[in-house]
């Protein structure tokens, strides 16, 4: 574990350094460290070279060229969200400097601007349903990060049945909106191969209701299609149109795999200079379900926490630059799915984490339904 071998000195170094490497991009070269530390007791310009080297040798620090300065590693990023995450001793500046040395009450850092929030709760104005959320999520979260902004809804397995209404909204074209017992409002807009009347549309919808509230989603489509061809006879009609209505996503995802919304892959692109590596990147960044797998895997929906993984090399090696920040969206006591930013390695960490936990949040107050 880094924290076990790393001084209080040499995290004062290594954090100025990753600092300085998020602001600027470029290596750190120990004459611009001794600018940053001047006037500091202990920290020389030959200290800082000594420590500096030391770090090097922990993997905390790489060297791409040997005229160059020096470039965080994967390992030293990780070991700096776990000190600005957890109770441990470092708070950081608002400018990139440290607010105190190290032994001092940890911080999670500062609380986003009220030009940060405000930017975010106008971006969500007029959103009503969990579909938009997740979208609008999208969109916000590759805006404010330069990255790639994720947000994946909740497995239709965790959906359970309150209610459901079918509207006609011109030929062949059916709006289903779903509501479940959690709070979220779904809707999709349903091409039909044939016309549906109003009074079957009303008793589609009847007939979900008194049937199935309470049940899973995933429940009712295997269950409505086992209905359809044990009681065709009885009722051809009636399920006839209730069967067009499912095959064609009432229900939701009547596939089975949850909407994934992505947006900012052209921050991604701007932001890699080694074309092959980036190309491999967007391979991999490009299949939807290896995403739902990423997020799925990192992202616990039974937990409210922000998750950050560094190095995402275990999804695919061309993907070792980069950060993963993510949370569980909520409603009530039920998962409405997990928004996520995936950037680079050098983003502002402690503003992204607020921005995700501040998003997530806006769940509840977005898609909670007013008591009547």
């Amino acid at each position: 574990m880094a924290e076990a071998r790393v001084s209080p000195r040499e995290r004062l170094v290594l954090t100025a350094i990753i600092e300085m490497y998020i602001a600027t991009g470029e290596p750190v070269a120990s004459q611009a460290l001794a600018h940053f530390f001047e006037n500091k007791d202990g920290l020389s310009s030959a200290t800082l070279r000594n420590v500096m080297a030391t770090l090097g040798e922990q993997g905390l620090l790489e060297q791409q060229h040997t005229s160059s300065g020096r470039v965080p590693t994967a390992a030293a990023f990780r070991y700096y969200v776990e000190q600005i995450t957890q109770s441990g001793r470092i708070a950081m500046g608002a400018q990139g400097g440290l607010g105190v040395l190290p032994g001092a009450p940890a911080a999670i850092g500062p609380q986003l601007s009220e030009a940060r929030r405000g930017q975010i709760e106008e971006s969500f104005a007029g959103v009503a349903s969990s579909n938009e959320y997740l979208e609008r999520t999208s969109h916000v979260l590759a805006l404010i990060s330069s990255g790639l902004g994720v947000a994946l809804a909740s497995s239709p397995a965790a959906q359970v049945l309150e209610h459901i209404h079918f509207s006609r909204l011109s030929q062949g074209r059916v709006l289903a909106v779903l509501v479940t017992q959690a709070g979220a409002v779904l809707d999709r807009v349903l091409l039909l191969d044939r016309e549906l009347t109003h009074l079957e549309l009303e008793t589609a919808a009847r007939y979900l209701n008194e049937n199935f509230r309470s049940w899973p989603v995933e429940r009712i489509r295997a269950e409505v299609a086992r209905r359809v061809e044990v009681e065709r006879e009885a009722y051809h009609r009636q399920l006839t149109a209730l069967e067009e209505l499912c095959r064609k996503g009432a229900l939701i995802a009547s596939d089975g795999v949850p909407a994934i919304f992505v947006e900012g892959m052209a921050n991604l692109i701007a932001a890699e200079v080694d074309r092959e590596r980036l190309r491999q990147m967007l391979l991999a960044l490009e299949a939807k379900q290896r995403l739902v797998e990423l997020l799925t895997a990192y992202v616990d929906g039974r937990q409210q926490e922000v998750r950050v993984v560094v190095g995402l090399h275990q999804t695919s090696p061309a993907m070792q630059d980069l950060v993963l920040i993510g949370a569980p969206a909520r409603l009530g006591g039920a998962n409405v799915g997990t928004v996520a930013v995936i950037a680079p390695t050098r983003i502002q960490y402690q503003e992204m984490i607020q921005a995700v936990r501040y998003i997530a949040g806006l769940s509840q107050r977005i898609l909670e339904i007013p008591a009547e």
